[in-house]
């Protein structure tokens, strides 16, 4: 599986979601509504995913997983990096991305929300 790839489709589904370049051509920086919630680069040698995680869930995401570590640039107690690792599953780079998504969406102001974050993705 390609990280970024599996990553980017994931973020392309999620309503209101758009790619960036702020940075120039080495950093895709995915938005919702102005504000970011998804980094992806290879300057550092590998492909990185940075996403933003809940800062309880992303001690025990990097307890748990060797490839995931404190966000690359970013505040490492609010962001994760995921790079690429056997144990790295799509369902779960998709399960990141996606809270991801909604951590960000969730200090939107509401009128200005393109998901209520509390009721997407469930049926």
């Amino acid at each position: 599986m390609d990280i970024q790839q599996q990553a980017a489709g994931r973020a392309e589904e999620l309503p209101g979601s758009e790619l960036t370049h702020p940075f120039g051509e080495d950093w895709d920086v995915w938005k919702v509504r102005d504000k970011v919630f998804m980094l992806q680069t290879q300057v550092t040698g590998q492909e990185l995913v940075t996403l933003k995680a809940n800062p309880e869930g992303s001690v025990a995401l990097r307890k748990a997983y060797e490839n995931i570590t404190p966000g690359y640039h970013m505040n490492k107690k609010h962001w994760i990096s995921v790079a690429p690792a056997s144990n790295i599953t799509a369902t779960l780079v998709d399960e990141l991305v996606t809270e991801s998504y909604l951590l960000v969406v969730e200090k939107l102001p509401r009128a200005i929300r393109p998901v209520d974050p509390d009721t997407f993705g469930q049926n």
